[in-house]
């Protein structure tokens, strides 16, 4: 008894917003040369290049507060945001209390 050939068809569905390979070497949607990595990604930023910009205490505790919320697990719903202005504009013992609150850590005090 002899077995038929039955050719297999391979698709692989690209992440979406990653270059999609044309075949002949380029990625169809830049025109830039198909390196086989993943380029959705951006580089990583060189600390020499960074603007030494003065930032707000507010500011910072806000990006502090935003940090530690998402290193939690916790996305804050769009009517959050003005819960986080009004936190942040409260003195740095008071967020770092609420840090504490949030990541269950002694040593955050």
């Amino acid at each position: 008894m002899s077995t038929a050939y039955a050719p297999t068809l391979s698709l692989t569905v690209p992440h979406p917003g990653s270059p999609v390979s044309d075949g002949a070497g380029l990625a169809a949607d830049t025109g830039r040369a198909d390196t086989g990595r993943d380029e959705s990604f951006l580089p990583v930023p060189d600390p020499a290049q960074r603007l030494s910009l003065p930032i707000s205490p507010q500011d910072r505790r806000r990006l502090d507060l935003h940090a530690v919320l998402t290193a939690s697990g916790i996305a804050p719903l769009p009517g959050d945001l003005e819960a986080i202005e009004a936190l942040c504009r409260l003195d740095d013992r008071v967020n770092a209390a609420l840090h504490r609150w949030i990541t269950g850590s002694v040593l955050a005090g």
